[in-house]
């Protein structure tokens, strides 16, 4: 390792945090803010990044502003014109269904001369609930509990939320009109589809009640009977594309996952490591990705291909866990497991893997590091990796060893960040 990086757990965390840095809404956002309207400026917007979100374009923003974004428990910042709400998330709270009908009451009565900045961020889907009519609060959450433990992809759960909600799915745009609506939205999620990022409450939806449906019977979400009649009648449907109450509608990506890898593998090459980007989209079973991630490390390793060591093998996406057990664990650390089981200890073989917002599963842990004695010295402290596998306790797990990853609230999100370092043959 060079002088700057002495040791792989440095350099891998160092990776990640210019992975966040490179998202930050303070650096990203002020290049994208549309022109000034004749008439009002509304900012409304939901996310784990929301509020930073918000307090950047107030740095930048010449006119007169006001609004109202909701994001996460503890992600909040100060602001001075517009509003923040904190929110529960993963599962929605009374608060955030509260802001969202706040957030349709202060775009309605707009003008053809007024402008909406909508900030979207990841966790936008839970921390802006307003269930559709004849459902309840207690309805989307019930479903939002069975989804985040069925194995479906974000996609896929927000496909149902999308169609269970009175403000997803183009509805927040629709209640806009005539104003113009201009998105402004980081991506956490696989492929940057904008339908997907917060449940897409700005973009017109493709997706049908019978879509969502399909979803709900193919992971076993038993659905409250309120939301099924919902989906089952028609009622759930989106806003489709050609809608005229979103002609005035834009949608513009101000960072994502790739933009996040690609300063990571920057910041290698500088300190001398070949940097290989594998994929911004992989998805997955998470201890399964992490298997697969083993045996290309391994041929890294062993034969020198694809890329010859020393390398990074860096990747996003967002991978899924069907949760089994009782452990605390998230997509990140279950990925290193699952590398770990495929890896058994190989020499030279280092890896981090993290949510870029801080908080992998439930918990307050980005994600881990795993070296190459991390199992046996599990193993010697009493905990063994098949058991950490079998109770989804990935948390547990390097709790122990004391390589858990914790950042704090990072205020932006573009997904998870996987790094494997390979030294080659022989390695430390």
């Amino acid at each position: 390792m060079s002088a700057l990086h002495p040791s792989p757990k440095t350099l891998l965390r160092a990776l990640l945090d210019a992975a966040i840095a490179s998202a930050q809404p303070a650096r990203v956002l002020s290049a994208h803010l549309p022109d000034l309207p004749r008439g009002r400026t509304v900012a409304v917007g939901a996310g784990k990044a929301s509020a930073a979100m918000a307090r950047a374009l107030e740095e930048s923003w010449t006119g007169p502003l006001s609004g109202l974004v909701v994001t996460r428990y503890g992600h909040a910042v100060p602001t001075r014109h517009i509003e923040v709400v904190q929110a529960s998330h993963p599962v929605p709270d009374e608060s955030g269904e509260r802001a969202a009908r706040r957030m349709l009451d202060r775009v309605a009565g707009l003008t053809p001369d007024d402008l909406v900045i909508c900030l979207l961020s990841g966790g936008g889907s839970a921390l802006l609930p307003l269930p559709a009519a004849g459902l309840t609060l207690a309805d989307e959450q019930e479903v939002s509990r069975a989804l985040l433990r069925s194995g479906a992809t974000i996609a896929e759960m927000n496909c149902v939320r999308r169609h269970l909600s009175a403000i997803k799915g183009g509805r927040l745009a629709a209640a806009c009109h005539p104003a113009r609506v201009v998105t402004l939205a980081i991506s956490d999620v696989p492929g940057d589809d904008p339908v997907a990022i917060a449940s897409g409450p700005t973009v017109p939806d493709p997706t049908t009640c019978a879509d969502a449906l399909a979803v709900a019977r193919r992971f076993g979400v038993e659905l409250p009977p309120a939301a099924r009649a919902l989906l089952e009648s028609g009622r759930g449907e989106t806003v489709k594309p050609g809608d005229p109450r979103l002609a005035a509608a834009t949608f513009e990506l101000v960072a994502t996952p790739q933009m996040a890898l690609e300063a990571a593998a920057e910041l290698a090459r500088r300190a001398g490591i070949p940097a290989h980007i594998l994929g911004d989209a992989i998805e997955g079973e998470a201890r399964d990705v992490g298997t697969v991630m083993a045996g290309i490390a391994l041929q890294v390793a062993r034969r020198g291909q694809p890329f010859r060591p020393p390398c990074l093998l860096l990747s996003g996406g967002e991978a899924t866990v069907t949760v089994r057990g009782e452990g605390r664990g998230g997509r990140n650390v279950e990925f290193l497991l699952g590398l770990a089981r495929g890896l058994a200890g190989y020499p030279g073989i280092h890896a981090l893997a993290a949510d870029t917002d801080g908080v992998d599963g439930a918990a307050e842990v980005a994600g881990a590091y795993l070296g190459p004695d991390s199992v046996a010295r599990a193993l010697a402290g009493g905990t063994k990796l098949a058991d950490s596998l079998a109770a989804n306790d990935g948390h547990g797990f390097f709790g122990t060893l004391g390589d858990a990853v914790v950042t704090g609230p990072t205020l932006t999100n573009v997904n998870d960040f996987r790094a494997i370092l390979v030294t080659g043959p022989g390695g430390s």
